[in-house]
Parts: structure tokens; C-alpha cells; sequence
């Protein structure tokens, strides 16, 4: 393996997990971004996946990408909307990746992304899913939408900056990554008995 090849690999690695954790925040943001991209001539889709530049790709994630932003505004629709997102961001977290790592076997390819890109997706998407339904424990729902803006604002700038700078955006990621199961895990830790006088 050549260091360009080696380099063009890791680049396009990084480059994945950005988007796919950005996919957990919102499935369509990232899609959108890299079609956008791609079709500037901005990056490089992994042989097979030229089609997300395509114009018909193109409209398709935009007016995904609009209908996803607009339903998590609406209140109790945004619950509704986990159930199908949940599964959706681990998809779309491992086509994210598999359309921006080249130059490896299929299989490797698939692995990588399956367990990088659909484990980062799935972390930062339970994080929100766990995150809105205690929003909505506690104010009803009324803070859901301040929650909504966060998640929106972190797919749009982790997919930006997973286009322009690869390897800022896999440190960016990592941290939304640790500090999402940070959360996860204080959310879920067993609360010790009460001791008994």
C-alpha cells in the first residue's frame, strides 16, 4: 500500500465517521451535504456511489432534508419521528461511510462501515432520542424545540466540517461520540438501593 493510498484511506475514513455521527443529529443533513459537495467537485465518492451527486439525488435529499427539519419543530410528531429515524441514522451512517472510503475490499469497506459509521450514528442518535424524551418529561415538550435547533446545528456544522477538514471533523466527532455515552451511560446507571437504618 502506497502512502498516498494509505493517506487517501484514512482521509476518507475520518472523513466517514464525521458524517455519520452528524447522521445521528439528523439522517438527511449529511446526505445533502455530501451530494452537494460531490457535485462541486469538492470531494470524491467511493466507486458505486456517484450517484448521490446526481440531481435527482440532489432534490431528493433537499426535500428529505426540509421535511425532517420542519417535523422535529412539530410537537409529539418528533417522537414519532425516533421510532423511524432511530433505525434510518444507522443506515444512513453506514452509507455516509461507505461512499467516502475507497481504495479497500468491499468487505473491509462494509465492516468499516457498518461498525464505525452505524455504531456513530446509533450513539449520537440515542443520545437525542434519550435527550428529547426527558425534555418532554419536564417541560411538556416545550423545550423540545431548543433541542431540535442543537441537533440541527450539529449535523449542518459536523458535515461541513467532515467536507472540509476530515481529520478536525473525526476529533469532533469523537468528542460528540464520548461525551454522548458519557450521557448515555449517566442516564442508565443502576441507582444503588437505599440503604436500609
Amino acid at each position: 500500500m502506497h502512502g498516498d493510498g494509505a493517506f487517501s484511506i484514512l482521509t476518507g475514513i475520518c472523513l466517514g465517521i464525521g458524517l455519520a455521527a452528524a447522521c445521528g443529529f439528523r439522517v438527511f443533513v449529511p446526505l445533502l451535504v455530501i451530494s452537494i459537495a460531490a457535485k462541486a467537485g469538492e470531494m470524491t465518492l467511493s466507486p458505486g456511489w456517484e450517484w448521490i451527486a446526481s440531481t435527482p439525488a440532489l432534490v431528493c435529499f433537499a426535500v428529505a432534508t426540509g421535511l425532517e427539519i420542519i417535523a422535529y419543530y412539530v410537537p409529539w410528531l418528533d417522537h414519532a419521528l425516533d421510532t423511524v429515524a432511530t433505525p434510518a441514522a444507522v443506515v444512513a451512517g453506514a452509507v455516509v461511510t461507505a461512499a467516502c472510503v475507497g481504495d479497500m475490499s468491499p468487505m473491509l469497506r462494509w465492516s468499516l462501515a457498518l461498525i464505525a459509521g452505524g455504531g456513530a450514528a446509533a450513539v449520537t442518535q440515542g443520545a437525542t432520542v434519550v435527550a428529547r424524551a426527558g425534555s418532554t418529561a419536564i417541560s411538556g415538550g416545550l423545550t423540545n424545540p431548543v433541542i431540535a435547533t442543537a441537533e440541527l446545528a450539529g449535523a449542518i456544522g459536523l458535515s461541513i466540517l467532515a467536507v472540509l477538514l476530515p481529520f478536525a471533523a473525526a476529533i469532533a466527532a469523537i468528542a460528540v461520540l464520548f461525551l454522548c455515552l458519557r450521557f448515555l451511560f449517566r442516564r442508565f446507571r443502576p441507582v444503588p438501593p437505599t440503604p436500609v437504618a
